[in-house]
């Protein structure tokens, strides 16, 4: 499976997706949205605002998201930082209480192949104000 171009891909909700995060930088691709393809295992399709509890809780299970990893163009995430998460990460953090809001806009429609949408419409953040 190719990338879908960015002007084609589409969120959760049936449109077009929106950027997840410039600042830091996110997204397969290094180009701030959820998009996706075959190459990407841990389908990093959930735009989520992370929390503490979400980072420290990665952190325990093996999955450093705090510390800088500038060769993987990483800059390590602080609480409120927008990223775009793996699927079944987020999934698992639902499913034992510890999710981090979502931004269904910028959420690619992939993950509905791991996560119920009204998971991630219970979970979903409001529209940051521009």
């Amino acid at each position: 499976m190719a990338a879908t171009p960015p002007s084609a891909a589409r969120n959760v909700l049936g449109t077009v997706l929106q950027p997840c995060s410039f600042d830091p930088l996110t997204g397969w691709y290094r180009d701030g949205c959820c998009r996706t393809d075959a190459h990407d295992h841990g389908s990093h399709v959930v735009c989520c605002r992370v929390t503490v509890e979400f980072l420290n809780r990665q952190l325990e299970a093996g999955n450093d998201l705090i510390t800088p990893r500038p060769g993987f163009r990483f800059p390590g995430l602080k609480p409120g930082d927008q990223w775009c998460v793996c699927a079944l990460r987020w999934r698992e953090a639902y499913e034992q209480g510890y999710a981090p809001p979502v931004v269904l806009e910028s959420t690619h429609e992939r993950a509905l192949d791991f996560v119920p949408i009204d998971w991630l419409r219970r979970a979903g953040a409001p529209v940051p104000r521009r």
